[in-house]
């Protein structure tokens, strides 16, 4: 029997990566890399590296039963300027128009030094609003050379029928068009408005690369639908890359950390997707990406996307030297500088060095280092040879480079800091690790993560080069990683990814009807995204203090044939696991329900000479395959069947916090058949059990169920 594949494709602007990944098993089948088409098109570099991939590995174009790409269309079009002029037409009435009129008008928005999104507004008083006029306002806005039309209505959230006019007269022009209503259903009409502009100037270049990577692959004869990643982590369909350009921005900084959550099954981590030139870190916590709002050009939008921070430190950092004093490290790279790396250079071509500072761009300072070989040539120090020459990166690594001339390169440092080399690399990645570990605590104290339940996970071509130094530098009790096919771990994200969309309405206390609603729109809208009905999963929350109702629903492109048994470990390799987990040699297993196993255990501290106990009970929930999808050190546990209700109902009671004004709920996460259901975004017992209720409606009464809750 032919097995079925999934396969990613990462178009960079040297490279373009492709992976190909067994479907049942998340096997890495094989990867591929050539160089970008850019001459004859990227297109014609997709059909190649797929074709490559099909044909080498016997793979029958009718077996792919997912493909996707990850693109940096969307966000090199923003840095580089190359965007369409926008055209907006504002709208509102009586006391709000003259609001409505300033919040509408954006005015020009800075993408990067010298480099301008343009717009042109006008303003239509809803009272009048008619098809004469609306063509009116639209010619003039054409007339300055504005190339896609924005409507956006100061109550459109509520009533979106003003945008759809505009829509309908600009749709018989045949004219590009996006409505602010479409972009996001918050109140908050600047922040409505400046999404819609960035969106709409992102749609012509992003229609013309749409229709180029979906032909490429019809090219292929592979028959399955296209995807294209999303800056959440997920993906969507083709048709919704054409009205919704923006939300693949920044997808790239995304693709290594869904990698991350989905071929390594992080439950709680820090992701560093480590190049040449930066680090990005992101945060997985409780099995999901951590998110944001993002911001282009000093203006805020309603754009959700991955929140990472980015740093000027990587494999080809290189170091500044003053006063015989390493001062600083990076952000200039080896690439910038125009040199290469000391650590890939034949140890033969290199047997003495000398330390020279040198501006590596201008106007930079010129004290960064480099050094000259006995024949002349000049190479960076850098802080993969650093890595290397002190043992981090092992061998067969993808980053794995000479020691011989990493030392007579560092050597040659050392004698200007009057250190041996290896002291003088030691220096540069204690420094380098130092910047690193400030980000990883404002992250940790942030999302309230606790380091003793964390992983570091290095991605990225140079993953070895940082992480384990940081994880030393945190001690023995840090747990690390460098995931596998690290190199690839973006193209593997893109491979392995959902299909993702949110929903967010502003309502500060939603009612049952409410949560009912927006849960059946979000089911519909990521139908329209390209997933199948019957594998979504709704996760709702509700933002108390911003007035929002959330809606996530991730979903598959096809029915999962994935025999979730095929790898079930015995109760002795899961209390294995668990121990393992929860760091934690006392836990048992408490319950099982669906494919899950809640473990735990007890931990009794003394205080003052053992007149006072505080009891800890670490808890971890476990799938058949061992991954643990929940732990933490101090939660509480239920194992109960949907007919015994009330268990849970006095479980919630006997973990809520009363004060005198309110009572608060405490986070809670149930488990039963296949599904995780999320429900720590719930204010009150009320909309927890309201959404409860719906989920496990199908259950029979006798089956089980386990709910964790902490707070």
């Amino acid at each position: 029997m032919s097995r079925k594949v999934r396969i990613g494709i990462d178009v960079g602007g040297t490279f373009t990566d492709a992976v190909a990944i067994d479907n049942e098993t998340y096997e890495v089948i094989s990867t591929k890399k050539i160089p970008t088409t850019h001459k004859d098109g990227v297109a014609t570099g997709i059909i190649q590296i797929v074709n490559d991939l099909l044909i080498e590995n016997h793979i029958d174009p009718n077996d792919v039963v997912f493909i996707a790409h990850g693109t940096t269309q969307a966000t090199n079009a923003l840095l580089e300027g190359d965007v369409a002029r926008v055209g907006i037409v504002g709208m509102g009435t009586g006391s709000d128009a003259k609001s409505s009129k300033k919040e509408t008008k954006i005015g020009d928005i800075e993408l990067s030094k010298g480099k301008y999104l343009k717009t042109d507004s006008t303003f239509i008083d809803s009272k009048e609003l008619s098809d004469e006029l609306i063509n009116e306002e639209i010619t003039k806005l054409l007339d300055n050379n504005c190339e896609v039309i924005v409507a956006s209505g100061a109550f459109s959230v509520d009533d979106p029928s003003e945008e759809l006019k505009i829509q309908e007269v600009a749709s018989k022009r045949r004219l590009l068009f996006t409505a602010g209503h479409e972009m996001s259903e918050l109140y908050g009409l600047k922040m409505r408005t400046a999404t819609a502009v960035i969106n709409a100037s992102l749609i012509p270049k992003m229609i013309v690369t749409a229709n180029m990577t979906e032909e490429a692959v019809k090219g292929t004869n592979i028959g399955t639908e296209l995807m294209i990643m999303r800056c959440d982590g997920g993906v969507m369909n083709v048709e919704e890359v054409r009205k919704r350009p923006i939300l693949t921005m920044l997808s790239g900084l995304a693709a290594g950390v869904a990698g991350a959550l989905m071929y390594e099954k992080i439950t709680d981590g820090i992701f560093f997707e480590t190049g040449g030139t930066s680090v990005d870190i992101s945060v997985i916590k409780n099995g999901k990406v951590m998110i944001k709002y993002a911001q282009v050009g000093g203006h805020k939008t309603y754009l959700q996307s991955l929140d990472v921070r980015t740093l000027g430190l990587a494999g080809g950092t290189m170091i500044q030297i003053r006063d015989s004093e390493i001062v600083d490290i990076g952000p200039r790279s080896a690439h910038i500088a125009g040199v290469s790396y000391e650590c890939f250079e034949e140890a033969k071509e290199m047997v003495s060095a000398t330390c020279h500072l040198i501006s590596p761009k201008e106007g930079d300072p010129s004290d960064y280092a480099i050094v000259e070989d006995q024949n002349g040539r000049r190479f960076s120090p850098t802080l993969c040879g650093a890595a290397n020459l002190l043992g981090y990166v092992p061998k067969g690594d993808y980053a794995e480079g000479n020691i011989e001339t990493s030392k007579v390169a560092w050597d040659a440092v050392g004698k200007l800091l009057n250190l041996s080399g290896e002291e003088a690399a030691k220096k540069a990645l204690d420094m380098a690790t130092e910047k690193l570990k400030e980000v990883v605590d404002s992250l940790i104290e942030e999302y309230e993560l606790d380091p003793k339940m964390l992983v570091l996970v290095g991605g990225g071509g140079s993953a070895p080069v940082l992480v384990p130094a940081l994880a030393e530098k945190y001690g023995e009790n840090m747990k690390w990683k460098v995931s596998n096919n690290a190199p690839y771990i973006s193209t593997i994200g893109v491979a392995l990814a959902m299909v993702r969309e949110t929903l967010e309405r502003s309502i500060g206390n939603p009612s049952k009807s409410d949560i009912k609603e927006i849960r059946q729109d979000i089911i519909e809208k990521i139908v329209k995204s390209g997933a199948l009905e019957e594998t979504v999963d709704v996760s709702v929350e509700v933002d108390a203090e911003h007035s929002i109702l959330r809606a996530i629903a991730t979903g598959a492109t096809e029915l999962r044939s994935k025999d979730m048994g095929i790898s079930k470990l015995s109760a002795e390799e899961l209390q294995k696991r668990a121990v393992t987990t929860l760091n934690f040699d006392k836990v048992a297993a408490k319950g099982h329900a669906g494919r899950w196993s809640v473990f735990s255990g007890q931990i009794i501290k003394k205080k003052f000479f053992g007149l006072i106990k505080s009891k800890q009970q670490p808890v971890a929930v476990l799938d058949n395959e061992g991954v643990a999808r929940f732990k933490n050190q101090n939660a509480d546990y239920l194992s109960f069947s949907k007919d015994n209700y009330v268990e849970f109902d006095e479980f919630l009671y006997d973990n809520t916090s009363f004060g005198d004004a309110n009572a608060t709920i405490p986070r809670i996460f149930l488990f039963y058949r296949e599904k995780m259901l999320d429900l720590t975004g719930m204010q009150t017992a009320d909309q927890l059990k309201s959404i409860m209720d719906e989920e496990i409606s199908n259950l029979d009464n006798s089956e089980k169920i386990i709910a964790v809750a902490y707070n």
